[in-house]
């Protein structure tokens, strides 16, 4: 369950944060307004908030890792919302990250 948990935490908070920026992108890069603007500053606040829920009490861990969720996040985000295609370098590149999440979060400690 706390696995569980924490892999929806690292989804909600990829979701706030490359959301928050990307709302924050369009406001000022494609001129949509401060609307956008107010609502991705919120948006990038929520994540501060739901980072803090992982079971793991550890805030360099839970930033280490989180790094690799926001490279495939992004990856995904981009390919989702703007219909980027990543190449097989940025697949790759993804792919290592998120292994390296595994090995940081989930590696057994003694």
């Amino acid at each position: 369950m706390t696995l569980l948990r924490s892999l929806v935490l690292f989804a909600v908070a990829a979701v706030a944060e490359i959301g928050g920026a990307w709302l924050v992108w369009q406001g000022v890069r494609e001129h949509r307004g401060a609307l956008w603007i107010g609502a991705g500053v919120l948006a990038l606040g929520a994540y501060g908030f739901v980072a803090t829920l992982q079971p793991d009490a550890n805030f360099g861990r839970i930033l280490a890792a989180y790094g690799g969720i926001f490279v495939a996040g992004s990856l995904a985000w981009g390919m989702v919302v703007d219909k980027f295609q990543p190449d097989r370098w940025d697949v790759t590149g993804a792919a290592i990250c998120l292994l390296g999440v595994a090995v940081i979060m989930y590696a057994p400690r003694t």
